[in-house]
């Protein structure tokens, strides 16, 4: 089965060869950029040269080129005639959309000549925050075939698989509504998470104004404080606050994830023997609500001194969550109770898997008590094994897609996985955490280091809900 890198380049290139004609949608027209040097810089000053991809029209050859040191890149066509073309496209989305009305450095290949070359553009827009990708495209002079290489980007802020992973993931931020995918709720609560550990855990914090930047534009969102009719929703919400305190200090973050988590506890009641409802509707008693609840109580409780409320609230919780009968005799987490409170036997989802993990950690931190750490160990053993195929973990039902909630359930696994892995002294699960790693990052990325479904492999799209996922595990592979 050929990996996606191959797929996408495969897709790129045809979208590449429709793009001229078909109603594929472009951004605005390009304008100038200057980062430490302005557009249509000379290649001849480069201090560098790296060609990651390259395509083929007619038997011409057409090559992206970077200079990673001055984060810009140019292309060129070989082995053709006078008379052919070549330029640059630029996108600020990962390649969904590009420049339109300007080809960028477009020039044709002069008498005399065989091939060509055009001037060198940044990749990125760091005043306005654009994190870009470029790709060089070209044609014969006298055919209308247009082929273009795959996306990619320099280096820079991506010099190294996590790095490069989060870098990906920001070309999903949103610069207008301050959230990933366009309007990606508790799924750009997960992304905005993610892209805080990769600050934690790498040093590089080129992206730390997203958290500011999410908390001002949408805190009067939906019903404000990150409240909304979805407990679970809320709950992201908070646990991305918390984060974002632990990182910034900034006490503002941590307000909010107590608003949270107070309304959260709003829709705990008595039915079922305790528990939180999945939503305001009050229909139905589900895991991952609760599992966030949880972590999300036990975590202000551990960063709230002389609190006892928040303490309380995440020992009731425990308390009730293992005796629900939600996890079953395989140690597995099932997705929630029936009307008549009992385990409904409906999928164990990775994510139900995982959030429980840093939940448990978070409370043994709280109280010391080592036998929390041993029942999620339990826990862990189990879907380490039972959610893997080929040795590789795989959402159950997974498909090829990275739109939709799903794509999003993987990372919030590996999250809580890591957690515990951290917490614990042996750190038993960084073996099976690097294996994933390794294979999503040999089987699972294209040229720009965009990730999709099957970390062992295979077809699929890509999306930031994959791209989140996959970070969150190299986040806690290392």
């Amino acid at each position: 089965m050929r990996s996606l890198r191959f797929l996408l380049a495969a897709a790129l290139a045809a979208t590449a060869l429709l793009g001229a004609t078909s109603g594929i949608p472009q951004a605005a027209a390009a304008t100038s950029i200057c980062n430490a040097y302005c557009d249509a810089r000379d290649p001849g000053l480069s201090g560098g040269d790296r060609a990651p991809v390259t395509a083929g029209v007619f038997s011409r050859t057409i090559t992206l080129h970077f200079d990673d040191a001055d984060a810009m890149g140019w292309a060129s066509i070989d082995n053709g005639n006078p008379g052919d073309e070549v330029w640059i496209d630029r996108s600020f989305d990962g390649g969904r959309t590009w420049s339109s009305g300007s080809r960028l450095g477009d020039t044709t290949t002069p008498a005399g000549q065989r091939g060509w070359r055009t001037q060198m553009y940044n990749v990125d827009d760091w005043g306005a925050e654009g994190v870009g990708a470029l790709r060089a495209c070209g044609k014969a002079g006298d055919r209308a075939d247009i082929a273009c290489t795959a996306w990619a980007r320099t280096t820079w802020n991506a010099g190294n698989r996590r790095t490069a992973a989060a870098t990906a993931l920001m070309m999903s931020f949103d610069r207008s509504t301050k959230l990933f995918g366009g309007n990606g709720w508790w799924t750009g609560a997960n992304a905005l998470t993610a892209i805080i550990d990769n600050v934690r855990v790498t040093g590089m914090g080129s992206y730390r104004y997203a958290i500011a930047e999410t908390y001002d534009k949408n805190l009067g969102a939906q019903q404000g404080n990150f409240t909304n009719d979805y407990l679970d929703d809320t709950g992201w919400w908070g646990l991305a606050w918390i984060d974002a305190y632990d990182l910034t200090g900034d006490s503002r973050y941590l307000a909010t994830a107590r608003a949270d988590a107070d309304h959260m506890y709003a829709y705990w009641n008595g039915t079922c023997g305790g528990g939180v409802w999945w939503s305001q509707a009050s229909t139905y008693k589900n895991a991952i609500t609760n599992e966030l609840f949880l972590q999300l109580t036990a975590a202000l409780h551990n960063r709230i001194g002389g609190d006892t409320t928040y303490l309380a609230r995440a020992q009731a919780e425990w308390n009730w969550f293992k005796a629900s009968g939600m996890i079953n005799g395989d140690h597995m987490v099932n997705d929630g109770l029936t009307s008549s409170c009992a385990n409904n036997g409906q999928t164990t989802w990775t994510y139900n898997q995982g959030v429980v993990l840093g939940g448990l950690t978070e409370l043994y931190r709280a109280t010391g008590d080592a036998g929390l750490l041993t029942t999620a160990r339990g826990l862990a053993d189990a879907s380490t094994v039972r959610l893997a195929s080929g040795g590789v973990l795989r959402e159950p039902g997974e498909g090829d897609s990275c739109t939709g909630d799903g794509p999003t359930f993987k990372g919030a696994y590996v999250r809580g996985l890591g957690k515990l892995n951290s917490q614990l002294s042996d750190h038993p699960y960084s073996g099976v955490l690097t294996t994933w790693a390794d294979s999503a990052y040999a089987h699972d990325r294209n040229a720009l280091d965009q990730y999709g479904p099957h970390w062992a492999g295979g077809s699929g799209s890509s999306d930031y809900g994959c791209q989140q996922s996959v970070l969150d595990l190299l986040n806690a592979a290392g």
